[in-house]
């Protein structure tokens, strides 16, 4: 017995030094080889890069909130854990980060610890961020130091027990995130590796198209679809052809619906309408268009199904029925009898994966609230859709979307009235 409880007693002390000696590594710094750039011979072309990674990295879209100044902070970012602030990054001395160093802003984007080594939390995505370089973390904080100060006040986040005790985040941590700048495959081009960068780390992509566990830690499953927490969009998977199925788009098209908003297979709706306008129609043709290499190579995953399908025929006969009758009334005009539509202008419906994906969610969000394309230099005058929310009851919206579900060529899951309510009362930000 005494054997056995010492044994026992040797394991727990194992364990917890393990425990302490992982917790002590995140609150170590391991820096990046890094060799001090030559002198900055052209100040304004320096900072133009800044401002163009920055662009790139669309940190406008958090750390603005709405009507008030740029990059001053104060947007509540919906999680399942509670509210997070985004901080003011204007060079306000007070409230923002002009007391900070360029090593202090590397520190925050590589190591995803605050000025004063304190965790941050990862609604900030640092860990797409740490894949960033030394030298372009370096401009993008040279930038930010030249944009006008804000003295905003930092909000103070609101997060539920024991989500609001950073400490924890040092186990969140271990198990989630591993520093290190984004290295080059040899095995690919140059254009390859280029997209792989801005993907996995400018671009944080997997902050959307990755699926999240109950601890907020990204899946294994990279880029292959997932629901973003609270808004209810879902970022449709981007190496499966049953979704987006980049595999079979042509590199231009992809380009065009990144740079744009909208390509002959789909449109940017919702989250995705934001990054386009935010952040990626300001890149350059070759790096969106680099990008669109890098997705397009991406291995083909195949999503496990989990259809909403009517037990009940006379059921889905009636659901039909109804849908057709909306359809004729609110969206032929515009989608056509046969479902092509009328591209660009009017997205086709047939044969659309946004709308046969497993998860019915955004056709149901685009019905009840609209689908607006982004304006873009490629694009400055889009076609909206109307939001029929407050027109049609959810029976009908049911009806509707389970009718271009499974119309012309399309077969997919039938949508309830149960899932309409609940997209009807979720917060559109």
């Amino acid at each position: 017995m005494k054997r056995t409880t010492l044994v026992i007693l040797a394991l727990l002390l194992i364990v917890i030094a393990v425990t302490l000696s992982l917790f002590i590594t995140q609150l170590i710094d391991t820096d990046e080889p890094f060799t001090p750039p030559a002198p900055i011979s052209d100040m304004a072309a320096y900072l133009k890069k800044g401002e163009y990674l920055v662009r790139a990295g669309d940190c406008i879209a958090c750390h603005t909130q709405r009507g008030s100044e740029p990059y001053a902070g104060g947007r509540g970012i919906q999680t399942p854990f509670g509210i997070i602030y985004s901080p003011n990054i204007t060079p306000d001395k007070v409230n923002g980060i002009g007391n900070w160093t360029k090593h202090d802003f590397w520190r925050a984007l590589h190591h995803g610890k605050g000025k004063d080594g304190e965790f941050l939390y990862p609604a900030f995505p640092f860990t797409e961020y740490t894949k960033i370089t030394r030298a372009d973390s370096d401009a993008m904080f040279a930038y930010l130091q030249g944009i006008p100060a804000v003295n905003q006040v930092n909000k103070t986040h609101k997060l539920r027990f024991p989500y609001n005790m950073r400490f924890l985040l040092a186990g969140w941590r271990i198990l989630y995130f591993t520093p290190g700048v984004y290295r080059a495959n040899s095995s690919q081009t140059i254009q390859w590796n280029r997209g792989a960068y801005l993907v996995q780390g400018l671009g944080h992509c997997t902050s959307c198209h990755t699926a999240r566990n109950a601890l907020g830690g990204l899946e294994d499953a990279n880029l292959a679809g997932g629901l973003i927490p609270i808004a209810n969009w879902y970022a449709p998977s981007l190496t499966s052809d049953k979704e987006a199925g980049l595999g079979e788009w042509h590199v231009a098209d992809i380009t065009a619906l990144l740079k744009t908003g909208i390509a002959p297979h789909g449109t940017a709706f919702g989250p995705m309408a934001e990054v386009v306008r935010n952040s990626l129609q300001y890149m350059s043709t070759d790096d969106v268009n680099a990008m669109a290499v890098y997705l397009k190579s991406l291995p083909k995953t195949v999503t496990p199904s989990n259809e909403h399908i009517s037990g009940n025929p006379k059921e889905a006969e009636q659901l039909m029925s109804l849908g057709k009758i909306v359809y004729g009334k609110y969206c032929i005009a515009c989608h056509q009898t046969n479902g092509q539509g009328i591209p660009p202008s009017y997205p086709p419906l047939n044969n659309n994966r946004s709308i046969t994906m497993d998860v019915p969610n955004n056709p149901i969000r685009t019905v009840l609230h609209g689908g607006f394309p982004p304006s873009t230099q490629g694009n400055p005058r889009p076609y909206g859709m109307p939001p029929f929310g407050q027109l049609l009851s959810d029976e009908e919206i049911a009806a509707v979307v389970s009718y271009i579900r499974n119309s012309w060529s399309n077969e997919a899951g039938y949508v309830t009235t149960v899932d309409v309510n609940r997209h009807r009362a979720t917060p559109l930000d």
